[in-house]
């Protein structure tokens, strides 16, 4: 756990002492202790969760209270609902979307950083509906600053309060207005063409995203075709990785006409699908492979050609000697025998 030193009031306290010291002595300063049950007393948490709200409260004192909070989330998970009560979890988002600067301070992303992740851990103990919050013009460019401008630990955390919105009934309405909001669209698309960590949380919330009908054509407006392609092409060259994911998605936004056309005008779309196909190490993705070439093949001639120039039919008759899944294999002989009529079809049109 990431944790941020600060000096307490107490001269005994020094900068390299250990987080658990400075809990112990708040608990103290506080009268707070734990019993067997690490029972909180209410007024402990009240006083705590007042560090928070109080707006003249230093950004030290309140980052000295998410310490402890992310601690009490951490080690005593039974502990949430009381946090809830008091309202911590709508003091967090209060305090995370208010107006973002364009340059943060150091101190300001170690803040966000930790809010954040007290917040996640709270999100599956409480209704999602708080998060409507974003629905608010200025929240909503909050949001935004915070993904544009944030490090790489806090673009995670937001891609995964995305998942949690577009998971919900309580803010199907939210996830339709982040789907239409270009500058996120553009930022997550771009978290797929950067080689890091982030990308993987990007896929995921794309994945999300699509959960909407509209957002899927808003997303393939944008590019995520070629966000997605250089995913998977990317994957090869990383341990671990969602290509599987990644395909997955792409075969969902095929329904669309304008992600077929974006998939076989892509310069190396068509050949990196046939690369997932089969693949020695495992098969996953293989059969959202073989779904996705089966559709764009069925009406583009131009498409079967770059598909049989990148070898689809070695890769098929590979996959369908291979330990994958009935239901793979399946699919595979219905794109070989598609491919099989489509290519008489073509010989008799010259």
């Amino acid at each position: 756990m990431s944790c941020y030193n600060a000096e307490a009031s107490d001269p005994t306290v020094v900068p390299n002492h250990t987080l658990r010291h400075l809990i112990d002595q708040w608990l103290h300063m506080g009268q707070l202790h734990f019993d067997s049950d690490h029972l909180i007393r209410i007024d402990s948490l009240a006083s705590l969760k007042q560090n928070l709200d109080s707006h003249e409260a230093k950004l030290e004192t309140k980052l000295q209270s998410l310490e402890i909070i992310q601690v009490l989330t951490e080690e005593s998970p039974s502990q949430v609902p009381s946090l809830l009560h008091f309202g911590f979890s709508d003091s967090l988002l209060e305090l995370l979307f208010a107006k973002v600067e364009s340059e943060l301070s150091k101190e300001h992303i170690k803040f966000v950083e930790q809010a954040l992740c007290c917040v996640k851990r709270m999100l599956p103990f409480c209704e999602l509906e708080s998060l409507n919050m974003l629905k608010e013009k200025s929240r909503l460019e909050s949001f935004l600053a915070l993904f544009e401008h944030g490090s790489g630990m806090i673009k995670k955390s937001l891609c995964q309060l995305i998942e949690a919105i577009s998971s919900s009934s309580e803010t199907k309405e939210l996830c339709a207005i982040l789907g239409k909001t270009e500058q996120l669209l553009q930022g997550l698309i771009l978290l797929l063409h950067q080689n890091c960590e982030e990308s993987d949380s990007g896929i995921k919330a794309i994945s999300a995203l699509c959960s909407l009908e509209l957002n899927k054509q808003n997303l393939v407006e944008e590019g995520v075709v070629d966000g997605l392609i250089a995913y998977i092409s990317d994957a090869e060259r990383r341990r671990r990785s969602l290509a599987p994911r990644a395909m997955a998605t792409l075969e969902l936004l095929l329904g669309l006409k304008s992600a077929k056309e974006a998939l076989i005008n892509s310069r190396d779309g068509i050949k990196m699908i046939v690369k997932m196909v089969f693949k020695v190490s495992d098969h996953e993705g293989s059969e959202s492979a073989v779904k996705s070439l089966t559709i764009i093949c069925n009406d583009s001639l131009k498409a079967r050609e770059v598909a049989m120039g990148a070898g689809v039919l070695t890769q098929l008759l590979l996959l369908l000697q291979s330990q994958c899944s009935g239901r793979t294999k399946t699919k595979a002989r219905m794109l070989l025998k598609l491919l099989r009529s489509k290519w008489a079809e073509d010989a008799n049109h010259f």
